[in-house]
């Protein structure tokens, strides 16, 4: 058992140590989460997962990503917005996804509110919730890392507002570290950036 200090994979290199107990998440680890990520589609898509994800461990949803992929027509929001009931009969079928009606649903009437916005916006909301990283103590242990702040709080209304589902402060979060938005990665871990 890890005191939430960094630890040292099999190549020597100490990282997180929720990255250490797959294969998976030490790839995600150390060439995904917490590096910035911009544009709408590619912000949906993450969006999206993190919402499928919600009472899930990452794991499954990571394990199943090139299904969702699939299933949601890479994540296009143009595409997924015109999804009929046909679609969605599809999707609850997909055994390579998340099954949860309540997601499914979420996700294309997200895709169909996000048709609407002029291009870029998506990136810009969310981007303008990041903080100002010289404010932000460097995580020395996982028991440092908030499930909630006072800008993801801010972020999941701003979307909520806009007409966008499955979007709570915990998710908006988890969003916010996946995409880069704030770094937790702790202070000795190999992937940290400055």
């Amino acid at each position: 058992m890890t005191d939430g200090t960094a630890v040292a994979g099999p190549d020597g290199a100490l990282r997180c140590p929720w990255a250490l107990s797959t294969e998976d998440y030490v790839a995600y680890h150390d060439e995904e989460w917490g590096r910035p990520v911009h544009g709408d589609d590619a912000l949906f898509e993450r969006l999206s997962l993190e919402a499928f994800q919600s009472g899930l461990s990452w794991i499954t949803i990571l394990r199943r990503r090139t299904g969702f992929r699939a299933a949601f027509a890479d994540f296009k929001i143009a595409s997924v917005a015109t999804f009929t009931d046909e679609d969605r009969t599809r999707l609850l079928a997909d055994a390579g996804i998340i099954r949860n009606r309540a997601k499914i649903d979420a996700t294309i009437a997200n895709a169909r509110v996000l048709a609407d916005w002029p291009p870029g916006d998506l990136d810009t909301l969310i981007w303008s919730h990041a903080p100002d990283a010289a404010t932000r103590p460097i995580p020395q242990t996982l028991s440092d890392i908030p499930a909630v702040t006072d800008e993801s709080t801010a972020l999941s209304k701003a979307l909520k507002k806009r007409g966008l589902r499955f979007v709570g402060p915990t998710t908006a979060y988890a969003l916010m570290q996946a995409c880069g938005l704030v770094n937790d990665h702790l202070q000795t871990c190999v992937s940290r950036m400055p």
